[in-house]
């Protein structure tokens, strides 16, 4: 086997993976195939050998190829609009030309009252809420995407996020699901109940600090704190920064799903958003920059 053919067969592992990147995004099974064969093409004009994460490689690749084809979708329904009229956002983004098949793939995967929804989403908020709310990435890797901050990626998907939350016809299921896990995550995480953390987090969980939480928890190290670094991976460590912590941490909407606030008078001064997949959290975020705060939409919950 040539080094060519260990390349196909290395891309052909995360296949599946990408087409349901692409299908979710594009809402066209042909259109996302052709996402996914432009995503080898790239690969095989690059020197693989200097690509650490090649699954992450890959997922970005199929991304912009899938956001530069709803905005050429978008652009071709805006000239079509007649003169006397406004573009209609809903079919710049459709995937009208999808065909009953793709829809009935679609519909087993997302609900197709959410993908009716996803519909009238912008290329960059679809690419935004799709990446991160179904697939777990987080926004400091779809940013560079799309063209934006972190930030200002975070308000894409929250803004995506309320208009599919506020369409009646989709069920909201998995906002149930977010707030039971992250209920239970926080009991457990107070009672110092280990087994039952690492029943709630997959064993691959990723959290994330940034840099006013890192430097927070830096000042508190001496009474006790749990050393964080920017990233935490993996169940087992994890389960060591919350285990029997969070003792004032409460239940609160953060830009509408189930997360956590620790507030000092009223005030947050750090914020734990959870995604949540299948029944288990996928991704911690402890956001404690001002700035970032400033941009959330929070809501206390009664637990």
């Amino acid at each position: 086997m040539d080094d060519r053919d260990l390349l196909a067969e290395r891309f052909e592992a995360h296949r599946d993976h990408l087409r349901a990147v692409a299908l979710r995004m594009l809402g066209s099974s042909h259109e996302a195939d052709d996402a996914v064969q432009e995503a080898w093409l790239r690969l095989d004009r690059t020197d693989a050998d200097t690509v650490d994460n090649l699954g992450g490689w890959l997922s970005t690749v199929v991304a912009r190829v899938c956001l530069d084809m709803l905005r050429t979708r978008a652009r071709s329904a805006a000239r079509e609009v007649p003169a006397e009229g406004s573009p209609d956002p809903a079919a710049a983004v459709s995937s009208a030309a999808a065909s009953p098949e793709d829809e009935a793939v679609l519909a087993d995967s997302v609900g197709l009252a959410l993908l009716v929804v996803l519909d009238t989403l912008t290329p960059a908020e679809r690419l935004a809420f799709v990446l991160h709310d179904l697939f777990g990435l987080p926004f400091e890797e779809i940013g560079p995407i799309v063209g934006r901050s972190p930030v200002a990626t975070r308000q894409l998907a929250s803004r995506a996020r309320r208009r599919i939350q506020a369409d009646p016809a989709v069920p909201d299921t998995a906002a149930a699901t977010q707030r039971e896990v992250v209920t239970a995550f926080l009991a457990a995480s107070r009672q110092g109940d280990f087994g039952a953390l690492l029943a709630l987090l997959d064993p691959d969980v990723v959290m994330r600090v940034d840099a006013v939480a890192l430097d927070m928890a830096a000042g508190r190290a001496s009474a006790g704190a749990p050393a964080l670094s920017p990233e935490v991976r993996g169940a087992d460590a994890v389960v060591q920064v919350f285990g029997g912590r969070a003792q004032a941490a409460r239940l609160a909407l953060v830009d509408g799903l189930a997360g956590a606030v620790f507030a000092v008078g009223g005030r947050p001064q750090v914020v734990f958003g959870f995604t949540v997949r299948h029944g288990r959290v996928v991704g911690i975020e402890m956001l404690a920059d001002p700035e970032t705060l400033g941009t959330l939409e929070l809501e206390r919950l009664g637990e």
